[in-house]
């Protein structure tokens, strides 16, 4: 009797089939978990590329902005004498345009200075672009896979309450640092004004 009570419990074991179907499921449920995960795993940055782009463009910032808004070398009053000992340059005042232009405070409309060891105002930043490199120009080669691009705005666009480009008073510095790894590149910015 024992085993008619047991053969009525209704307990079956598992098919072949039920099985090789469980195993399917369960293989598809895994290999989308897995592609989930290496997605993401891809696509996130790892965080200390964008602490180390945040670090590049505020040394760059900071270097720019220890430079002069004028080019030192210009003979502001005109005269023919850039002499700075009989004629110095005075830069507030004289500079009425917009500094990195041809006959604003550049050296009479001058190009940038030879190499990046030389640079002495703002303007001399202009385009720059490349891999980062220390103040005298030598590239970092631990850093070569950020790439860091300088832009200066100085025209009408420039307003910082009420100090506008356009009239000599004030130049927006914009430090682009982009990197292979990272979807968007990070941007500092700052004002160097006129004083």
């Amino acid at each position: 009797m024992q085993r008619r009570l047991l053969g009525h419990a209704g307990y079956k074991g598992a098919t072949l089939v039920e099985l090789v179907i469980a195993i399917v499921i369960i293989s598809i449920v895994l290999s989308v978990l897995f592609l989930l995960t290496s997605r993401t795993t891809q696509r996130s940055v790892d965080p200390m590329i964008v602490e180390q782009a945040n670090a590049i463009g505020q040394a760059y910032l900071e270097e720019i902005l220890q430079k002069g808004f004028c080019d030192p070398d210009r003979d502001l009053n005109l005269d023919g004498d850039s002499d700075p000992a009989t004629n110095p340059p005075y830069c507030p005042s004289d500079c009425t345009g917009s500094v990195c232009q041809a006959g604003g405070c550049r050296n009479n409309g001058a190009a940038t200075e030879a190499s990046r060891g030389l640079y002495d105002d703002i303007c001399d930043y202009a385009g720059l672009s490349g891999p980062p490199a220390d103040q005298t120009g030598t590239a970092i080669s631990a850093l070569n896979r950020y790439n860091v691009s300088v832009r200066i705005s100085d025209d009408a666009g420039v307003d910082l309450n009420g100090l506008t480009g356009s009239t000599g008073q004030a130049a927006r510095i914009d430090v682009t640092v982009s990197h292979p790894a990272m979807d968007n590149n990070v941007q500092i910015s700052g004002y160097r004004v006129n004083f």
